[in-house]
């Protein structure tokens, strides 16, 4: 049998090999954490490297994403589909081996780590995945949903926010079945962290309601004990502690900050085979190594008998098992379409003017009792978001935990909440929304820009739109949020305009599986709008005609939100030569044919203005240079919603005279 450090040592070269070939990486990371890797892949883990997508492996998360070459060389040694050439071709364009492991490039990489601390959120999100699906699908002393989630972390990832965030929930939850080992390695970019990070990180862990404990990061017995005994503790998560030298085998740079973030060296790689008694050339792996890590077999049959014991359970739960294979598939019901379609149409009949943040709670008595693993929550806000309907059920909040509910109190973490939402989806099996003020987005920026990088479905609520907001003032106003948040490649943003495109927006939300939405919705009233059938199939076109002119207008109006009821008052008082579009979601208007962006913005037709209470440049885009945008470009007010919209001219006068002054252009 190969010793373990021969198999970590396997870890060590093929990490320092692969970075000095593309003359960039962390080579310190992966050798100092080969150690803790070693055991729990060949000890711990419940995968199979020829199914990566099967429901009930253990996951697995990298947070301190630098260290990518660990997770390849894992990947790699244990029988996954990335080849020694993946491995050479490393940081490479279109390679398998980006710099930080992102999903959906690589088959076995769970999630996109990189940005520090978002990794363990994750984690923390797919921990309570597990833990919602046991307790809905494990019955008849079948347990079909039953599995840990593993995740390395480093310095940075503590020191980051969201950690607190998440961390101190993932206690608070009580999620026994996440394993967290911390690579204690006391080094950082700009060298020891002693100068800017001194916490005592196992009493704030003990504090959070974890279970601890402190190991030495290079002895396998001692990290399998950790394991093991971390395994045990069933209400409570579990941080590892374990202290390890980074660039652990290289004789001169192992321990400082030299090797964190640079290639070693040739003479160091050099040195590091003498000292490791590693004889084989870079990029050779001798087959014994091979054999000591091969999981395939290993894998197969902790598959197999998984679907042994799910085939039982089909024939005891047929409805429960049907239900969990589509779930797990993130696949809809059949007949979700027709019945959203239909809930659409009768919100035209039957809504009357509301605020948004209230239809976003009629889309949801609509349109939740479809979407089976619907799992909402809020980040402390849950009464003036709205999130919470009838069909929902409280996980926390009540004085004890019961999770066979589908609704969650993430307290003030909204940076936490949507990493935590990612994580979740990433599972599989649930569909998370979480909700804040459409202010409070900027804590949670960074997440959202993961969902999208990462492409997978995230539906994302904020109310409280704009300066309607009123009273609270600039603090709590959001200006320039909207605007920015359609900028992030891959993102919808809707702003819908009353009841019937609320329910809209929530349906192309739910549909959507390549991407997140964020749906926007008002503090303060909006008009119902009446439409045409055409009009409402239009609205997933995310711009459409709302009102027509006769013939070729005159002008153009644009708008979003509360501000499309100052825009159809200003058109119907001008006259019948002005068309207003209605621009719920620019981002899937823009992806239209260039068919139908002509027939609603007509090129021949310039004069153009665009109504929205929110950042101004970025309507210039449909409006042109010579058109006018009547925007809010400066902090609000604290004062009554009406009062403000008045004060900074979101008037039906100012629009009529933004109109005229572009017709006598």
């Amino acid at each position: 049998m190969t010793k373990r450090s021969t198999l970590a040592n396997a870890i060590r070269v093929l990490s320092m090999d692969a970075i000095q070939k593309s003359n960039s990486g962390h080579p310190g990371a992966p050798m100092g954490m080969a150690d803790m890797a070693e055991v729990l892949y060949n000890d711990f883990m419940h995968h199979n490297p020829k199914n990566p997508h099967w429901s009930n492996r253990d996951r697995f998360v990298l947070s301190n994403g630098h260290g990518s070459m660990l997770m390849y060389s894992l990947l790699h040694l244990t029988g996954y589909d990335l080849s020694m050439d993946d491995i050479k071709n490393f940081r490479q364009l279109h390679s398998k081996t980006p710099g930080h492991p992102e999903y959906g490039y690589t088959a076995g990489i769970e999630t996109t780590t990189g940005p520090l601390g978002q990794g363990v959120t994750n984690a923390v999100g797919m921990a309570l995945a597990e833990k919602l699906l046991a307790e809905e699908f494990n019955q008849g002393g079948i347990n079909i949903v039953n599995h840990y989630t593993y995740v390395f972390l480093g310095d940075g990832c503590l020191m980051e926010g969201i950690s607190h965030e998440a961390c101190s929930f993932a206690g608070t939850l009580g999620l026994g079945k996440l394993i967290a080992l911390y690579d204690d390695n006391n080094i950082s970019i700009d060298g020891e962290v002693d100068g800017w990070f001194t916490d005592k990180t196992g009493k704030r862990f003990k504090a959070y309601g974890w279970h601890v404990q402190k190991v030495d990061g290079h002895d396998p017995k001692a990290i399998k004990r950790a394991i093991k005994k971390a395994k045990k503790i069933k209400n409570k998560p579990s941080m590892i502690i374990a202290k390890t030298i980074i660039g652990k085998g290289a004789p001169n740079k192992a321990g400082s900050h030299e090797c964190h973030g640079a290639p070693l060296g040739a003479e160091e790689i050099e040195a590091t085979r003498k000292a490791l008694g590693w004889t084989a050339p870079a990029f050779e792996i001798p087959q014994e190594v091979y054999d000591g890590w091969n999981a395939v077999d290993k894998g197969e049959k902790q598959e197999a008998k998984w679907v042994k014991k799910f085939a039982e359970y089909s024939t005891k739960f047929p409805e429960k098992a049907a239900e969990y294979t589509a779930r797990m598939s993130n696949e809809l019901p059949a007949d979700f379409e027709a019945q959203a379609t239909a809930a659409i149409e009768k919100a035209q009949v039957e809504t009357q003017a509301m605020p948004t943040r209230k239809a976003s709670k009629y889309a949801l008595e609509a349109l939740g009792p479809l979407v089976p693993g619907l799992f909402g929550g809020s980040a402390d806000l849950t009464p003036s978001n709205n999130t919470f309907w009838s069909g929902s059920k409280a996980v926390n909040g009540t004085g004890k935990l019961d999770f066979t509910g589908n609704y969650l109190s993430y307290g003030v973490r909204e940076f936490g909440m949507t990493a935590m939402m990612n994580g979740m989806m990433l599972h599989g099996g649930l569909m998370p929304y979480g909700a804040t003020f459409l202010m409070f987005s900027e804590y949670a920026r960074n997440a959202l820009r993961m969902a999208a990088l990462m492409k997978i479905r995230g539906l994302f609520v904020y109310t409280h739109d704009s300066i309607g907001v009123g009273e609270d003032g600039p603090t709590h106003q959001p200006v320039e949020q909207t605007s920015s948040l359609r900028l992030i490649p891959n993102m919808n943003v809707w702003r819908p305009c009353d009841a019937v495109e609320s329910v809209a927006s929530w349906k192309s939300a739910i549909q959507r599986k390549d991407g997140p939405s964020c749906l926007t919705f008002t503090r303060q009233n909006t008009d119902k709008q009446e439409r045409t059938a055409q009009q409402v199939a239009d609205i997933s076109k995310g711009g459409y005609i709302l009102k027509d002119s006769n013939g070729t207008p005159d002008a153009i109006i644009i708008a979003t939100g509360s501000e499309v009821g100052l825009a159809m008052q200003a058109a119907q008082r001008i006259g019948n030569n002005i068309r207003v579009v209605s621009m719920p979601c620019t981002n899937i208007y823009d992806r239209q044919s260039d068919d139908y962006k002509e027939n609603v913005l007509p090129a021949a037709v310039s004069k153009r203005i665009a109504v929205e209470a929110g950042q101004g440049d970025f309507w210039y885009k449909y409006v042109g240079l010579n058109g006018a945008v009547i925007s809010q470009d400066t902090f609000g007010e604290s004062a009554p919603g009406a009062v403000l919209f008045e004060y900074f001219g979101f008037t039906v006068d100012k629009v009529i005279e933004a109109v005229n002054n572009v017709l006598e252009k």
